[in-house]
């Protein structure tokens, strides 16, 4: 038996081909200026002194956007860390808020 462990020939044949029902993958588009994006961001709070959650419009959908900032040329960019979640996603972490809140209480 061979010790790799990557995907199997038929997996990585599909992996790229879209969703399962055949559809092609999402164009990429071309990134716009950071200045365009911020006009449209809400800070609702800054949890430290990087991180912060915001809510904004990309796509023309609404996003919970939990991320990390770092300063370049003076101007606080978005960083790789962190989740946008679309409002479904939002709203099922929601809805498990009570259950987070019980279990770190025991465990803390």
């Amino acid at each position: 038996m061979s010790a790799w462990r990557g995907k199997r020939k038929d997996e990585e044949d599909h992996a790229s081909d879209g969703d399962s029902e055949g559809h092609a993958p999402p164009k990429k588009t071309a990134k716009r200026d950071s200045s365009d994006d911020s006009a449209e961001d809400i800070v609702v709070c800054e949890i430290s002194k990087n991180r912060r959650v915001t809510v904004r419009n990309w796509n023309g959908k609404v996003i919970v956007d939990i991320r990390e900032f770092y300063v370049k040329e003076g101007k606080q960019l978005p960083g790789k860390k962190g989740i946008s979640l679309p409002m479904d996603q939002w709203n099922v972490l929601r809805s498990h808020v009570d259950e987070i809140d019980k279990v770190v209480n025991e465990t803390g």
